[in-house]
């Protein structure tokens, strides 16, 4: 393995050649990283103090024709790519986990310093990467894991590294916000707007990752963990999707002045003086009146709450290949000015070693809408059995029934701040009342 020092002097005495680039992938963002580096060579070596110069590029299938890149460049031996003695930085855009994992190791093994948007990698294995850098004295820089083109991994790991961030809550997926937005302005159904999705290619194929929440509760864990320099893994994040969001939601979300997104939300929380992390990706309501309401179609937007600096917000294009190429590209500079100098840039800060605390004990507020029968006293026990479970309501209304086939109404509540393990208790001795035909929606409130 290559030392700390190794690597210093290898910069130090090489300074008037390339450094070396090894691109592992070749899709919609590696081929836009490979173009990058061959249209702007003269403003990157300006930047950087050294020519960037692609090494190879690591693909599954050679012989495809890739317009403007060099077929030579080409090859499908990913590992050996990764293990030349004169590959400087790697550039890992395959994602997944193996043989992603494998290879990053390999080639920080080898004194490569590597750039990554594997937030999936991260997510599950991430402090086996970060050591494996230290040791080694290389960088692992990764800021198109999570939201594109935004820079929020660098503010989280520089720029509020000495403040006490209190919160993070965004929207981390794009696929999943364009589907909300569209229900909410066009008043589609899900499926409609699904297939919409995808004929524009903003969700794949199979958009399980997406839709089901996969995909923020990674990133939702690389965020926590940078926030409250502790480690979080996918496996931390309560994850629900947003499939079961129906266009009723969507209505009674603006009858409440609200619109109904995606959240990614990290908190810092203290419990009988105890610090712990809270974390969390779903659907809730969130008021018109919060910055992130506005966020519309395909786009991310990540709010900062810290001590000292107050609220921040960033907001960009959250997905796509140029977008996150950007990210890439401005890793990979860092990465190699870091070279140049023989130094490296900050590694994982996990000092705090905060608990995730359970779901049960988070404290969130309710909308709940119940079908229910049409008769004096219900009312009164449906109330009561908030009451029984220690959860207050805020306000609640009595709406047409939304069923045809037999008398009653429908309740619409929303309750104040109480446990989870509460508010979901409550909710399943609802659904077992006599007087209660349905639940039909179940929903957190946050942003207030």
């Amino acid at each position: 393995m290559t030392s700390p020092s190794d690597s210093a002097v290898g910069a130090q005495t090489t300074a008037d050649e390339p450094l070396r680039v090894a691109l592992l992938g070749c899709g919609v963002v590696g081929s836009a990283v490979a173009r990058l580096l061959t249209d702007h060579a003269d403003d990157l070596a300006a930047r950087v103090g050294r020519r960037l110069e692609v090494a190879g590029i690591a693909v599954r299938r050679t012989g495809v024709e890739r317009a403007g890149l060099d077929p030579a460049l080409f090859t499908t031996d990913a590992e050996g790519l990764v293990a030349r003695p004169d590959v400087d930085l790697v550039v890992e855009v395959i994602g997944g986990i193996e043989p992603a994992r494998s290879l990053i190791l390999t080639a920080i093994e080898h004194g490569a310093s590597v750039v990554t948007a594997n937030k999936a990698l991260l997510a599950e294995d991430g402090p086996r990467l970060f050591e494996a850098a230290e040791q080694a004295g290389v960088d692992l820089y990764y800021e198109a894991a999570v939201a594109g083109a935004i820079p929020i991994i660098r503010p989280l790991r520089e720029s509020l590294v000495g403040d006490d961030v209190t919160t993070v809550m965004g929207i981390v997926n794009g696929t999943t916000n364009f589907i909300l937005d569209k229900m909410h302005t066009e008043g589609s159904g899900f499926d409609e707007v699904l297939a919409e999705a995808q004929a524009l290619g903003y969700a794949e194929a199979d958009p399980t990752a997406d839709v089901e929440g996969f995909d923020a509760a990674a990133k939702a864990a690389i965020l926590a963990g940078l926030a409250f320099h502790s480690r979080v893994t996918a496996d931390d994040v309560h994850r629900e999707g947003i499939t079961e969001i129906s266009s009723s939601d969507i209505a009674a979300a603006k009858s409440m002045d609200c619109t109904v997104k995606a959240l990614a939300i990290c908190r810092s929380e203290i419990v009988q003086g105890e610090r712990f992390i809270s974390v969390r990706t779903h659907p809730a309501m969130i008021p018109n009146s919060h910055p992130l309401a506005s966020v519309g179609g395909a786009y991310n937007a990540v709010v900062v709450e810290s001590t000292n600096a107050g609220r921040l917000m960033f907001y960009g294009p959250g997905a796509g290949g140029d977008p996150t190429a950007s990210a890439v590209m401005g890793d990979l500079v860092t990465v190699a000015r870091n070279r140049v100098r023989g130094t490296s840039g900050p590694g994982e800060s996990a000092y705090a070693n905060r608990r995730v605390m359970s779901m049960d004990d988070v404290v969130t507020r309710y909308f709940i809408s119940l079908e229910v029968v049409d008769q004096p006293g219900v009312l009164a026990t449906v109330a009561a059995c908030f009451a029984d479970h220690h959860v207050s309501v805020q306000t609640m209304r009595q709406e047409a029934s939304l069923r045809s086939d037999e008398a009653g109404a429908r309740l619409v509540l929303v309750t104040h701040a109480a446990p989870e393990a509460a508010l979901s208790a409550t909710v399943r001795a609802l659904g077992d009342l006599p007087q209660v035909h349905e639940v039909l929606s179940v929903m957190r409130v946050e942003g207030e």
